[in-house]
């Protein structure tokens, strides 16, 4: 989901101009971020961005190198592969305790969110199916018995992007992913809890999979600089 930066302050802002930047391509693992570039796109002093780098770099979007700066953070294979697992494990967990959240509200925002992301596939429009699917997994963790769960969803949530890694939209893997979510739904709405806990288990490990079999069919495997 799409936050509003109506009450956002400046470090905040700046923070998510910095992963917007990282989710979207626009740079890659091993460019620099520098407070300047980023002072001047926002219209804000340098020092709120030195805080927004450093809370960055504690949560592994950035990495603070003697004499460059901060440059987007590189992901090796065997951090991927644990981070999909914490992923699905956390998501998983979100569900079984947040169980009684899953009423037909909630299941309707489902359904409308699995039809805009194949609607959104089809058209190839490859920016909304990343904020749609990042909705998706937000509606699975987002409940008063699980907030914990959806902060480190959240805070997980650009170590897994493609685009984030250098690597273009693969179609295929999007719809392979978009009928993973609805057996997901599909397990919700059976009442199955535990069901959908290990399908989106088997989610993430599967996109996990593919990430890592993406990079290392690229030029300097993890394109770490």
């Amino acid at each position: 989901m799409v936050h509003s930066k109506t009450y956002m302050t400046k470090a905040e802002l700046a923070r998510q101009h910095i992963q917007s930047m990282i989710l979207s391509g626009t740079v890659g693992p091993g460019d620099r971020i520098t407070t300047r570039e980023v002072s001047t796109a926002l219209g804000i002093s340098e020092t709120p961005i030195r805080e927004a780098i450093r809370g960055l770099a504690s949560e592994g979007w950035l990495s603070i190198q003697n004499h460059i700066g901060a440059v987007v953070q590189g992901l090796k294979a065997e951090q991927i592969k644990e981070l999909s697992a914490l992923r699905g494990l956390v998501c998983g967990l979100a569900i079984e305790l947040g169980a009684s959240n899953f009423d037909a509200k909630r299941l309707d925002m489902i359904d409308r969110n699995i039809d805009d992301y194949a609607e959104a596939l089809e058209c190839n429009d490859y920016q909304l199916v990343a904020e749609k699917n990042y909705e998706f997994h937000e509606l699975l963790c987002d409940s008063p018995q699980s907030p914990w769960c959806r902060r480190l969803i959240e805070n997980m949530h650009g170590q897994m992007s493609a685009q984030r890694h250098g690597i273009p939209p693969q179609h295929h893997r999007l719809g392979d992913a978009l009928e993973e979510h609805k057996r997901v739904r599909d397990m919700l709405r059976a009442g199955d809890f535990t069901g959908a806990a290990n399908m989106v288990k088997k989610h993430e490990k599967n996109t996990g999979d593919f990430l890592i079999k993406m990079i290392s069919g690229m030029p300097g495997e993890g394109r770490e600089k």
